[in-house]
């Protein structure tokens, strides 16, 4: 490194964490917009249409932000630059609907040719068949039947609501109620969307898509539930639906939170009005509240994320700024770091429903989500309160071992580590008609697991050797062909090789040479011309775009932190790709000290929801500078 680069890599770690500094909440914590697609601010629109609450909302700067998100060629996107999304844009014309605006209006002419385009209404997924129903605007006939009665297995019954993903389990168990009652809900100014059905809305076929091969069983199956709902022969329908109504309402939060998604949340309500309570019960006025707080609004703006982010952040900015070099000690770091030990969860949540054998300890992504702490989290504020030194060191060990003990006892069979559940794998349950967006389980993940091997490796921490092994041979057999690994929960190979690297050359750098060297080696081939790095969100549905794409600071950083793992751990030879890859942040960083980018290097489902988080472009690049610093 020269004296020059070595001088401009300080002076951007500096400004770096003066930004990051300046943006800490009062109490210690940090937390930045996340961001994704605007279905989720359309179905909160129509969330208040049906509980009449929309004229306590400003629901009309909610039209402002839908019309900003409208691209050229009329639709609404999934992420950024993806050419338009067919159930986005229904979802967003519908809320356009909802707010007034005329079919006539230039917006919505551009938006119903993107939408016949594509095939109208009876081509989008479940979900958006659903919201559409619950205002007349579909027919129930052609959702699928979900039995009630489901919440009535036995957890050694091959499906329970137990072998669903937390996410899904937490949307689904109050769709068990409204996909029963079928409500359609009248509203003061109703609406039709009649021009948005290709075929013509006299022609519409209500019915399950089939894929003329095995799982068209599953059709059959609907076909039989929706027989017995028409002859009212559901077994232990009521019984089902009084334990779907008690499992909905034992898992608020006391700030009025469902799982701390939106999806959860929103479901809950119509599951609540689909009940008929009314708007002014607690639990249905905590709910209301609890979107609200998702709000983002500005003087002509109002949007809502899908969920939010402090604990992650928090943990990310403590982690960063201390291996920067600020003070271990920093009145900041310390005040962050008692935050975080505020926020470890000490309930049993829905885990414990596999892992019978363990105590709670882990840390969850949300401000309150005591029912759902999850292995990413946990291992990063693990690894962030390592890094800073606090008044009370016993307390912040204690805190550590429990969380570990959890992270131990949630080791998936095959031995890597999952976010929220223990052996949640059954992937059949994604072939279901309900199932649309193949997110319906959650199974080990190289990503994760890779975090916690890194969390063992940087802050020195024991577990069993056979675990760790068995951790180990995981990762290696999800090793690509090419070197990579997937990454489940950031956008995309990118992402999970980094991480990957990082784990491997601080627990086995030996043993593992070969393929540290190999994943180190594909990254390097991925480096675009100015330096950077980037991947398309469209890799999850297109191996050839895998380490393709606009260059990002993020995602530039993931590449660079992976690379420079390897070279510190195997002598892996690079240094001139990381150099011109640490010119591409300098260079791109602005005068405050940010950088900035567009693209989603975030995930929520691989190939149907993505996310933005707004701290991504902060703090990894200042993660990146500091260690290549350290060089």
């Amino acid at each position: 490194m020269t004296v020059e680069i070595g001088s401009r890599v300080q002076q951007a770690i500096a400004k770096s964490q003066d930004y990051l500094l300046s943006i800490q909440e009062s109490d210690g914590h940090w937390c930045a917009e996340l961001e994704s697609n605007v279905t989720i601010t359309a179905e909160v629109v129509l969330l208040h249409k049906i509980w009449g609450t929309d004229q306590q909302r400003p629901l009309n700067k909610a039209e402002t932000y839908l019309r900003s998100q409208q691209r050229q060629h009329g639709g609404w996107e999934l992420y950024y630059g993806d050419g338009g999304e067919l159930s986005t844009t229904v979802e967003a014309y519908m809320a356009l609907r909802l707010l007034g605006v005329d079919p006539k209006d230039p917006a919505l002419v551009r938006a119903k040719k993107f939408i016949w385009q594509r095939g109208g209404i009876s081509k989008t997924r479940i979900f958006t068949k659903m919201h559409l129903a619950l205002i007349g605007c579909y027919d129930w006939r052609g959702l699928p039947s979900i039995p009630p009665s489901i919440m009535l297995l036995p957890e050694t019954s091959p499906l329970t609501i137990y072998e669903m993903s937390s996410w899904a389990r937490g949307s689904t168990v109050p769709l068990l109620i409204v996909f029963d009652r079928k409500p359609i809900f009248k509203l003061d100014a109703p609406i039709k969307l009649d021009e948005l059905y290709v075929e013509g809305i006299a022609n519409v076929r209500y019915e399950l898509p089939r894929n003329n091969d095995w799982t068209d069983i599953f059709i059959a199956l609907d076909n039989v539930f929706k027989l017995a709902e028409n002859l009212n022969l559901v077994p232990l329908r009521e019984e089902g639906l009084a334990a779907a109504e008690k499992w909905v309402l034992a898992r608020q939060e006391a700030t009025g939170d469902w799982g701390g998604i939106i999806p959860a949340m929103l479901n809950s309500l119509l599951a609540l009005r689909s009940l008929d309570y009314n708007v002014n019960d607690p639990v249905v006025q905590r709910g209301l509240v609890a979107v609200d707080n998702f709000a983002l609004e500005t003087v002509d703006s109002y949007r809502i994320q899908p969920c939010v982010s402090p604990v992650w952040d928090t943990a990310w900015c403590l982690r960063v700024l201390a291996e920067s070099g600020i003070a271990r000690d920093h009145p900041a770091l310390v005040k962050g770091g008692q935050w975080l030990l505020d926020k470890q969860i000490l309930d049993y949540g829905d885990w414990a429903v596999k892992n019978k054998s363990s105590t709670p300890g882990g840390w969850a992504f949300e401000y309150e989500n005591r029912f759902y702490p999850d292995v990413d989290d946990s291992a990063v504020v693990v690894m962030g309160l390592s890094q800073i030194k606090l008044p009370h060191e016993s307390q912040k060990q204690q805190a550590i071992a429990r969380c570990l003990n959890w992270i131990t006892s949630m080791q998936c069979k095959p031995g890597g580590w999952a976010a929220f559940d223990l052996n949640n794998d059954q992937d059949w349950i994604n072939l279901i008609p309900y199932g649309d967006l193949k997110a319906m389980i959650d199974p080990n993940t190289a990503d994760v697991t890779a975090r916690v091997l890194e969390m063992l490796g940087e802050c020195n921490l024991a577990m069993e050797d056979a675990r760790v092994r068995k951790a180990i041979a995981y990762l290696i057999k999800e090793q690509e062909p090419d070197g990579s690994w997937f990454g489940r929960w950031g956008v995309n190979y990118i992402y999970g090789t980094s991480g990957v690297l990082a784990a491997l050359s601080l627990i086995a750098p030996i043993a593992y040479q070969e393929q540290i060297d190999r994943g180190a080696a594909w990254l390097v081939s991925c480096q675009n011309a100015d330096g950077g790095w980037g991947e398309t969100c469209a890799s999850y549905e297109d191996k050839n775009l895998k380490g393709t794409g606009i260059s990002t600071a993020s995602q530039t950083s993931w590449a660079l932190l992976g690379i420079m793992a390897a070279i510190a751990a195997t002598k892996f030879a690079a240094q001139a790709t990381v150099d011109r890859g640490i010119e591409y942040l300098l260079n791109t960083q602005q005068s405050d000290g940010t950088w900035d980018e567009a693209q989603f290097t975030g995930t929520g489902f691989p190939c149907h929801f993505y996310l933005k988080y707004h701290l991504y472009q902060q703090y990894f690049p200042l993660q990146t500078l500091a260690r290549y610093a350290n060089i």
